[in-house]
């Protein structure tokens, strides 16, 4: 932030695209770290995902305001777009021959690991987990779903009635 707040001093065209963006940022951080939790399962891995997503995004701001979309449904469809990316260059096996000791987490980075809720929705694909996290924790509608996704409306509803059957199987043995 300090980075932004400095280019902004500076002057010229570029300070006050700078400084929206990093109004954009303070004021959507929030949000977008919560969101970025919901989609990656941890708070670190979130972090992560978020700034790397704003890095990218801040590069082409301009671009992005001449748009004339909504800037936070643009950044949390890279956000979805990215972790998908991720996680599909991630899920190949790597073999080993010994399994790796187990490290000691703090109980206040994994209070959420061991809710039964946030076990199944880890275990949701990418794009189910997205569709569910808009709108139960984003409370946005199928429309702003869609948008953010860059998916049909209906892909939104097929999506999310898989995710929700998925949920209450895994969530109905318990």
């Amino acid at each position: 932030m300090l980075q932004l707040d400095w280019a902004a001093e500076r002057g010229g065209g570029r300070a006050e695209t700078v400084g929206d963006f990093a109004e954009f940022v303070r004021m959507s951080m929030p949000g977008l770290l919560r969101y970025g939790h919901a989609l990656t399962g941890n708070p670190h891995d979130a972090a992560d995902l978020v700034q790397s997503v704003l890095e990218k995004v801040g590069s082409r701001w301009v671009a992005v305001q001449r748009k004339g979309d909504d800037p936070l449904a643009y950044v949390r469809r890279a956000m979805a777009n990215t972790h998908i990316s991720i996680w599909r260059r991630r899920r190949r096996e790597n073999l080993v021959a010994d399994l790796p000791d187990r490290g000691v987490v703090a109980p206040e980075l994994s209070r959420l690991d061991n809710e039964p809720l946030w076990q199944a929705l880890r275990e949701l694909p990418p794009r189910q987990r997205a569709v569910i996290v808009l709108r139960y924790y984003e409370n946005l509608s199928e429309a702003e779903i869609a948008d953010a996704l860059g998916i049909s409306c209906g892909t939104v509803k097929s999506q999310s009635s898989k995710a929700m059957a998925s949920l209450r199987t895994r969530l109905g043995k318990d």
